[in-house]
């Protein structure tokens, strides 16, 4: 079977690495080089901690798995894997409540949890007073556009073949299935399935192959300090983020997300605003998160700021990622609408593709549990989008 994955994005080259390993024929085609979109605009979050139980919690269970044996096979220090942990702090004894009660529902299908009567036991730079939290042990984090470059390479080496420089215009085909796609420039490519991994253009992609799906930006902003000794262990955020990625608002929202990387910068996040394909700098936005940043570490108020970098978040109405066959072109898969989770998701993703492909579960995992992320979700009995 020849498979071609339109997107070098992280969820493009792992569904090109997991396609790879099962014998498929693989072609990536990006209009850009890889790893340049949504992959280089986030801070590499390998999270359990955020997820409601549900199809994106499975997801993401499958997902933390394969990174383990990814970061194994490519060398944790190529992708710079850390497993470094979370820690959700609450503000109020409220909102501490409300933490407690849904890391129980995350701790009943098999997320670990543990709670945290002082955060300073855990970070000891941490703001004082704070009523307590939730550690998560399984969050971890990559180097993003490390990982996919290292995912894409394993992926080559297997055999598959990568197209750069070159964007998709439409899907040929005959008697109902599609044979390939063919090229901005003309050129066709066979194929006997197309992935769409588009990332935030994955609407755009599914309209010319065929198969819309409502797939829409939301930009956000992450600060990069100076670089500084080790002074923050964990992924540290306000309990409020969880509710923040949830949101479909289209007003600004922010949370605080601080954590730390190899080479010693402190990453500050995370704003979500809906404002189309905008690409402007908001000061605003800067200061505020700035803000919340120094509250939760004081000693930040005296850190300097080196660059603040923004990109898109590509998500679905229902916050779901689409991944699977899409029942209206035969021989189409979506592999998008991963919102700010899609360097977690990634290898649970591809490796859901490859097992849809190939027609069998994946090493025996239930299907069932997957269901909610199919494509078909957002069809009327019509076949018409909603």
């Amino acid at each position: 079977m020849e498979v071609v994955i339109i997107g070098a994005g992280i969820v493009g080259v792992a569904c090109a690495f997991h396609a790879a390993s099962a014998g498929l024929g693989v072609t990536v085609l990006d209009r850009g080089p890889v790893g340049a979109g949504t992959t280089s605009r986030g801070e590499g979050n390998i999270l359990l901690s955020d997820k409601e139980p549900g199809p994106e919690l499975e997801l993401a269970r499958l997902s933390r798995e394969l990174w383990d044996e990814a970061g194994k096979e490519l060398g944790p220090g190529e992708v710079e894997f850390e497993n470094k942990g979370g820690l959700v702090v609450a503000s109020t004894p409220e909102a501490l409540a409300a933490l407690h009660a849904f890391a129980a529902r995350q701790a009943a299908h098999g997320i670990h949890t543990e709670r945290v009567d002082r955060a300073d036991a855990f970070e000891p730079h941490i703001a004082p007073g704070l009523p307590g939290g939730v550690h998560y042990p399984q969050d971890a984090q990559v180097q993003p556009v490390l990982a996919a470059a290292g995912l894409l390479r394993a992926a080559v080496r297997l055999g598959a073949r990568v197209r750069t420089g070159e964007a998709v215009a439409a899907v040929t085909g005959t008697g109902g299935r599609i044979t390939g796609v063919r090229t901005a420039d003309g050129s066709v490519l066979t194929a006997d399935a197309v992935v769409n991994a588009a990332g935030t253009w994955g609407g755009e992609v599914g309209r010319r192959l065929g198969a819309p799906v409502e797939i829409l930006p939301r930009r956000g902003f992450v600060l990069v300090t100076e670089p500084l000794p080790p002074m923050i262990r964990h992924k540290v955020y306000s309990a409020d983020y969880v509710a923040g990625v949830a949101s479909s608002e289209e007003g600004l929202e922010t949370s605080c997300v601080v954590e730390g990387t190899r080479a010693g910068t402190i990453l500050i996040g995370a704003s979500r605003e809906r404002v189309g394909f905008d690409t402007a700098m908001n000061p605003d936005v800067v200061a505020l998160l700035a803000a919340q940043a120094c509250r939760l570490f004081p000693f930040l108020r005296d850190v300097h700021l080196l660059r603040a970098y923004r990109g898109f978040r590509p998500y679905c109405p229902d916050h779901l990622p689409v991944v699977g066959p899409d029942p209206r072109v035969p021989g189409v898969l979506h592999a998008c609408g991963h919102e700010g989770a899609g360097i977690g998701l990634a290898p649970g993703t591809g490796a859901l593709i490859t097992a849809q492909l190939l027609g069998r579960p994946w090493r025996g995992a239930d299907p069932a549990a997957h269901t909610g992320l199919l494509p078909d979700r957002f069809l009327t009995t019509g076949g018409v989008p909603r």
